[in-house]
C-alpha cells in the first residue's frame, strides 16, 4: 500500500514524477520504481517525502502495512482504514482525470 500512497501524494499535489524526483534528489526511474512498488523506500527517502509534503513520517508509514500480513484486530482496522483512504483518493484522482483530459 505504501507505493500507492507515495504516488497519490505526488498526484494530489499535482507534481510530475520528474519534478518530485528533483525535489527528493533521486532519479526519475527510482521514483517510478517506488511508485510501482518495485522498490521499498529507505527511511531517508520517507523523511524527504515528509519534508516535501509537510507531514510527519508516521502519517506516511500508516500506509506501509499490508492487508495480507496476519495482524491483530486493532492493526487490521488501521490497515483497512488506510486502504479505504487510498481507494477514495484513487477514485478522486480518476474522477479528476475524466473531468480534465490531458
Amino acid at each position: 500500500m505504501l507505493h500507492r500512497a507515495l504516488r497519490l501524494l505526488r498526484t494530489y499535489h499535482q507534481l510530475k514524477q520528474i519534478d518530485l524526483a528533483k525535489q527528493l534528489e533521486i532519479s526519475n526511474s527510482y521514483l517510478s520504481e517506488l511508485e510501482k512498488g518495485e522498490k521499498t523506500p529507505s527511511f531517508d527517502i520517507l523523511e524527504k517525502y515528509a519534508k516535501t509534503f509537510k507531514m510527519p513520517v508516521s502519517s506516511i508509514l500508516l500506509f506501509s502495512e499490508s492487508i495480507d500480513t496476519p495482524l491483530k484486530r486493532g492493526a487490521k482496522l488501521r490497515v483497512a482504514a488506510a486502504d479505504k483512504i487510498l481507494r477514495l483518493l484513487e477514485f478522486l484522482e480518476e474522477r479528476d482525470a475524466i473531468k480534465t483530459p490531458s
